[in-house]
């Protein structure tokens, strides 16, 4: 197995290498919300010159916040962007021309409070903390707390942290500034680790709620402009994930690399999370549920969005260009 790995790597620098001296590569700049797991196929590619194969110069840019992702899409500074649905969904039903291309998956997110908050009911009258006003993290709070028996207006005071990483809103929490917040099982796990316990009140999926996952979309005029460029991206982001999904020991590295974590129970767990269980679908459509459940949550304080459906806000056609070429046939063999 290891010496067909160092194979397939070395062809896919040497290619990189040989189009490199060609001076062939496109440039493609792209921008990733959130230095979470979800990121590995993206992190993959770009380690293992996936990018390069493909004939793609691609620059990797970190963006926190979606609604600061689509500003800069909007204004030619990024040609991509892996950001929450709910943030180009937003953005393309106020009449910006962005379009969901592909999809990272959706996060696995749990209500998680202090240890001294048992049940549900003792959340009242609390302070939870959501990510940034307007994130999928925070659609998915307000989403998930009537199904629960909250009122998210009356029952409950919602903070936006600033913080799109779950674990650091976590930190907040035994610092006394909230008393709980969503997050993914792996952040959960990472503190557990350290010996800090929380309490699991709520599985978001359990509860129904179709969390905002992390799509990938650009302006519609690139899409017409490029779409060579950008399916030459998602035939490396597809061998990202294909990667992951049948390494662990690439998997392991880049989570070693980007996210700095070095437990190993904590990177098993990952690689389940993230490749196997199907968190990171091996043919990256865009989940309907997800989008329908955000534009149905738009709606409610934007009448404008009433009607509007995933066609609206979701182009496949280079996924499935790539669906009749036979590409995830020949890459699955």
């Amino acid at each position: 197995m290891l010496v067909f790995l160092l194979s397939v790597v070395a062809g896919a620098l040497h290619g990189a290498h040989l189009r490199a001296q060609e001076g062939k590569l496109e440039p493609l700049v792209v921008s990733y919300a959130g230095v979470t797991g979800g990121r590995g196929p993206l992190w993959i590619a770009k380690d293992l010159g996936y990018f390069e194969k493909y004939g793609l110069d691609v620059k990797l840019v970190h963006i926190a916040a979606g609604s600061t992702s689509i500003s800069a899409l909007m204004a030619g500074e990024v040609n991509v962007v892996l950001t929450t649905s709910s943030a180009a969904i937003a953005a393309a039903v106020r009449g910006a021309p962005v379009v969901i291309i592909a999809t990272n998956g959706s996060p696995g997110y749990k209500l998680v409070a202090l240890p001294s908050i048992t049940s549900v009911q003792q959340l009242k009258g609390k302070v939870i903390g959501s990510s940034l006003l307007g994130a999928g993290s925070d659609f998915a709070l307000r989403k998930l707390l009537p199904k629960i028996g909250l009122n998210p207006a009356t029952d409950v005071s919602i903070v936006p942290t600033g913080l799109s990483e779950s674990n650091k809103r976590m930190l907040l929490m035994f610092q006394g500034k909230i008393d709980a917040t969503l997050a993914t099982a792996d952040n959960v796990m990472q503190l557990e680790l350290k010996g800090q316990k929380v309490s699991v009140l709520a599985d978001l999926r359990e509860n129904g709620v179709y969390v905002s996952g992390t799509d990938i979309s650009t302006t519609r005029q690139f899409l017409k402009s490029s779409a060579l460029r950008l399916k030459a991206f998602l035939k490396a982001f597809c061998d990202g994930i294909w990667t992951g999904r049948n390494n662990k020991e690439i998997s392991d590295r880049v989570f070693r690399k980007y996210l700095r974590i070095d437990e190993q129970k904590l990177l098993d767990s990952m690689h389940k999370t993230y490749f196997l269980s199907g968190q990171i679908p091996l043919k990256p459509y865009p989940q309907p549920e997800a989008i329908q459940s955000d534009l149905e949550y738009l709606s409610i304080s934007n009448p404008a969005v009433k009607g509007k459906t995933y066609a609206d806000v979701v182009d496949l056609t280079l996924l499935n260009e790539l669906e009749t070429e036979g590409f995830f046939s020949r890459l699955h063999r």
